[in-house]
């Protein structure tokens, strides 16, 4: 099957489906995030998904960019990824101020929805791997109901600790019966990156997504926030919120420090690569 896209829309640019060479990349703080759009990073995943080539997909905003700054692997994971979208609105006006004027945020609990409702009509096979025991399970029936006809074809809760050897043994087993494309993987940040990287070519499935949040919200456990509060970048205001205990310590020291730094680079007193 061609890499095209449908219903009239035609890419800024036609690439070989694993390299994204057309595609440019915003430097926030050493971290390169791809310069797209919701649209375009479902049909780019759409692209990935037509490849033989396993890939992995993180979704980006502030905290992960900070965590990057304390974690020079999470920073590569992040850079090698075959996309890094922006999940954050300072990471899309940092890329407009950087003369990518049509860069738009691309929400992980948005995207979720967008590439199940695009994959309707390829028969996409998704499998939900994270969450709290019963979440997964919560999520499946939601998205079933939400979009009639999708293939959900397993789910696996992992422990809070690492997996064991007989885990590892049992996830391989889980998805290779089950024979996914997309394994949707629903952990904390930076907890989901890793685990991605490290499984990209070890378990079957051709791509793997992080999407944190979006098991909960999907699963109707947290309130999606409004959409004015999305575009106005006050949306961590709404999750602190809902989630004061786990969340103060993430959003109060990482918020101040990402403004400080990205002023820092923007008049060129720090120099931040992407590696």
């Amino acid at each position: 099957m061609s890499c095209a896209k449908q219903d009239g829309w035609r890419p800024r640019w036609l690439m070989p489906p694993t390299s994204f060479t057309g595609l440019s990349r915003v430097n926030v703080l050493g971290v390169g995030i791809h310069a797209t759009s919701m649209e375009e990073a479902v049909f780019l995943s759409h692209c990935l998904l037509q490849s033989s080539a396993p890939s992995y997909v993180c979704l980006t905003g502030v905290h992960g960019v900070m965590e990057a700054q304390r974690d020079s692997h999470l920073r590569c994971i992040l850079n090698q990824a075959a996309l890094c979208l922006p999940d954050g609105m300072p990471t899309v006006w940092l890329g407009r101020a950087q003369g990518h004027r049509q860069m738009a945020r691309v929400y992980g609990p948005d995207y979720m929805s967008a590439l199940c409702h695009f994959g309707l009509g390829h028969g996409y096979r998704h499998f939900l791997y994270g969450g709290k025991p019963g979440v997964a399970e919560l999520l499946c029936q939601r998205l079933e109901q939400r979009f009639p006809g999708i293939q959900i074809v397993g789910t696996y809760t992992p422990p809070f600790s690492e997996l064991s050897d007989a885990q590892e043994h049992d996830l391989r087993e889980h998805v290779a019966a089950s024979g996914p494309d997309v394994l949707w993987v629903g952990l904390s940040t930076p907890k989901q990156e890793r685990f991605m990287a490290e499984h990209a070519g070890k378990l079957n499935v051709k791509l793997m997504a992080g999407v944190g949040a979006a098991f909960d919200i999907h699963a109707g456990l947290l309130d999606d926030s409004p959409a004015w509060i999305k575009a106005s970048g006050l949306q961590w205001l709404d999750r602190l919120r809902q989630e004061p205990r786990r969340l103060w310590r993430r959003y109060l020291g990482n918020n101040p420090a990402f403004i400080w730094n990205v002023a820092l680079q923007m008049f060129r007193f720090r120099r931040f690569s992407i590696e």
